[in-house]
């Protein structure tokens, strides 16, 4: 029965050829750089509470209020796809008891999260995070060392022209009597503001830093910024951090405007920008969260955490074709009988047994077409099946002999041994 062909969703896609090559090095990348500095995979469930989200990233947040695929499930709970990674990892180690390791405690994850956006190249309605979190500490050096992770992960990765833009949002009540302070300052210039950005004053004023609009831009030049108020002790543990960043030879930016998007952020801020991206320049970043832990329930606990884009990544890398792995062994078949096809396919399980990477023949092409099967898939040598017999062919030098079924692998091995 034919029908009207079915699409995927919009701002979902599929994953392909070399992409997928492209995904799985990246995957084997993070995975090498945060295991080797003590960070351990975690995953979360794909859909939590809504409450977790409103609680801990912040109900005046854009991702709360538009942006979170929500649903009630047969038992009348709201539950919500996760539109991103810190509050679910908080929300577990509260869950799992996990203060009562040895601190800090480092994760590091690689998900898929949901927000509701306008689809566009490199964004996503679902989309992919590799992302690291270090629960226990608010050592300035753990600061340090997550910019740096996340710098290390996007350079391996090769995306290109990036920049760090890096800020301190001070403690929560200091960012609470700075939000007053520019509540007051917008209130003042309503006016010359968008009217997204008007409507919002009160609820999430910080936002109007992120506004395109070209009057809001111009009022904002004469803002209060929130890193000239910081109480000491926050200057000095952001100093520190940049003392520690400039040892460790990172250029960054001090950027006052740096405001982030969700309401856990404490003390540090950093993003990672791709100028080869264009207007959505954004690749990655993080900050400190020391008080989301114990607004979920948990002791009071500081946490700092990072997220990059797996597509923005790539994306900013540039196409990067990930060579096929090596086939050492193509089996061909001489004929089409069962007894043929039997020996072929024991074959084939011999030579994957020995760990040489081998295909079959399984279309039922002519031996001229499986020939150029093999040569299009740049075998090594190729097996032509012969039930007990085969012809063993060196696709190198064009070179065969007749020898057992049975002993092809052993043959296969010997002259891989030889080179």
């Amino acid at each position: 029965m034919s029908g009207e062909r079915v699409k995927a969703p919009r701002g979902t896609f599929d994953v392909l050829g070399d992409e997928a090559g492209a995904r799985a090095r990246l995957e084997a990348t993070a995975r090498a750089l945060l295991e080797e500095a003590g960070y351990e995979r975690i995953e979360t469930p794909v859909f939590e509470a809504t409450e977790l989200f409103a609680r801990g990233v912040g109900a005046s947040t854009d991702i709360v209020r538009k942006e979170m695929f929500t649903f009630e499930d047969q038992g009348g709970r709201s539950l919500t796809l996760r539109p991103e990674g810190t509050a679910p990892i908080c929300r577990a180690f509260v869950e799992h008891g996990m203060h009562k390791r040895r601190m800090p405690v480092k994760l590091w994850y690689l998900s898929s999260f949901f927000r509701h956006e306008r689809a566009q190249a490199g964004r996503y309605r679902e989309f992919w995070q590799v992302g690291a979190e270090a629960l226990g500490s608010e050592d300035p050096a753990v600061d340090a060392e997550s910019i740096l992770l996340a710098a290390r992960l996007i350079e391996a990765v090769g995306a290109r022209e990036t920049r760090l833009r890096l800020s301190s949002l001070g403690s929560s009540q200091t960012r609470g009597e700075y939000r007053a302070e520019l509540q007051a300052y917008l209130h003042a210039h309503e006016e010359e503001l968008s009217d997204e950005v008007r409507a919002r004053i009160d609820l999430n004023p910080l936002r109007a830093f992120d506004s395109d609009h070209p009057g809001t831009q111009q009022v904002m030049k004469g803002a209060p910024r929130l890193l000239e108020r910081l109480e000491r002790d926050d200057a000095e543990h952001f100093a520190e951090v940049r003392a520690l960043l400039d040892d460790a030879g990172i250029a960054y930016e001090i950027d006052p405007t740096l405001v982030r998007g969700l309401d856990y952020y404490t003390r540090t801020v950093f993003e990672f920008t791709s100028d080869a991206l264009g207007a959505q320049s954004g690749v990655g970043g993080g900050g400190r969260y020391d008080g989301l832990v114990e607004a979920l329930g948990g002791p009071a606990t500081p946490g700092i955490g990072w997220a990059n884009g797996v597509e923005r990544m790539l994306l900013a890398a540039g196409p990067q074709p990930v060579a096929p792995p090596q086939l050492e062994l193509f089996i061909a078949l001489a004929d089409s009988g069962g007894e043929t096809r039997r020996a072929a396919f024991s074959l084939l399980q011999a030579a994957r047994a020995a760990g040489l990477p081998a295909q079959m023949e399984l279309a039922g092409r002519a031996l001229k077409g499986q020939l150029s099967t093999a040569a299009s898939l740049d075998a090594r040598w190729v097996a032509i099946v012969e039930r007990d017999t085969s012809q063993l062919k060196d696709m190198q030098d064009g070179g065969q002999r007749t020898l057992d079924t049975d002993a092809v692998v052993h043959a296969v091995l010997r002259a891989q041994s030889a080179l």
